[in-house]
């Protein structure tokens, strides 16, 4: 079925007698780049067992102690390289807050109502349910915005969101989003992107790298499926775009703390292209469906410079799909499938 054609229904399913309600879940972001905003953006996401798996006992007095009186400052400092002054809040909140504003236009006729969330920061998961609730909402989609399936992302946005259900005395009917590594749309969207920003260059890359945010090897050995799901992400763009392994090989990004992290790393594969006569190179990042620190500074900063140390020529970071129309026509198309039932012809 063509998701991009699927017709508008006129009405809702009257089963509970509400309204319906798409919840985006994002990762999350400090509200502003000062030292105390990031530090307890930090100490949330780090707290996560689902994202630090050590026991707390010996992680926390580390936590609080090193990294939190260390890495705020960095961080900071980083987020204020690439923070939106306009609207003074990080690109992953301003994009974020698009998707769910163009996916509510195309349920507009429908009576669907669409919010966001983020599962570290504001606004939270309990602010996008409540936001619903109060709105009619009697069923509710979320969709936590993660391509490759990890616990560490979809699962722990799921925890969060059925943490603030237990708190209801009145629960709304849930649905949660299955990753969608190969979805047709989203692929689609990835290839569309790339064509479109490799012909605005003077010159074609000479190979195009797909960087993931990384995860501990143990995470994968445990059982986690996040890698298998990069994989099937990077073989369906390979075949869409018609580039092989060689042209379009996969990296990690991302690593924090000594333990072994999923291969190869990207920044020194990069760095060790020049010597192979690879100057001119183009990065995707399609772990992330939003611009975020770890696309537009780590990427398009840090990796860029370091490239261009080794005697690279070109670096071209491609931008997530963000609020494009292909992002769109992809989250349009993932919640009809979701919401059939209760979406009525």
């Amino acid at each position: 079925m063509n998701f991009l054609h699927v017709p508008a229904a006129q009405s809702v399913a009257s089963v509970g007698g509400g309204r319906l309600g798409v919840l985006l879940l994002n990762l999350g972001t400090p509200d502003d780049t000062s030292f105390a905003s990031v530090r307890r953006y930090l100490s949330e996401f780090l707290s996560d067992r689902r994202v630090i798996e050590a026991n707390p006992v010996v992680w926390q007095p580390i936590l609080q102690g090193v990294v939190l009186t260390v890495r705020p400052r960095r961080s900071g400092e980083a987020y204020r390289r690439i923070w939106n002054t306009a609207c003074d809040e990080s690109p992953l909140r301003t994009f974020t807050r698009a998707q769910a504003e163009q996916l509510a236009e195309r349920f507009a006729a429908e009576n669907v109502q669409v919010a966001w969330g983020m599962r570290y920061g504001t606004p939270s998961v309990a602010d996008g349910v409540t936001e619903l609730m109060q709105a009619g909402c009697d069923r509710i989609l979320a969709m936590p915005l993660y391509p490759q399936y990890s616990a560490t992302t979809t699962a722990t946005a799921n925890d969060q969101l059925f943490r603030f259900l237990m708190k209801l005395r009145l629960q709304p009917a849930i649905r949660t989003l299955p990753a969608f590594a190969d979805h047709a749309l989203y692929i689609r969207a990835l290839a569309d992107s790339l064509k479109t920003a490799v012909e605005g260059l003077s010159a074609p890359p000479q190979m195009v790298v797909i960087s993931f945010h990384g995860l501990p090897e143990e995470y994968v050995r445990k059982g986690d499926p996040y890698r298998e799901e990069c994989e099937r992400t990077v073989a369906a763009l390979r075949q869409e775009t018609g580039l092989s392994e060689q042209e379009m090989p996969m990296t990690f990004q991302s690593r924090f703390g000594p333990t072994k992290w999923l291969e190869p790393y990207t920044a020194p594969f990069l760095a060790g292209l020049p010597a192979q006569g690879i100057t001119r190179v183009a990065v995707m990042t399609p772990g992330f469906l939003t611009d975020c620190l770890e696309t537009l500074d780590e990427i398009g900063n840090e990796v860029r410079d370091e490239f261009l140390a080794a005697g690279g020529e070109e670096l071209t970071l491609i931008p997530c799909l963000n609020a494009s129309k292909g992002a769109i026509d992809l989250l349009e198309g993932l919640a009809r499938v979701e919401l059939g039932g209760w979406l009525t012809p």
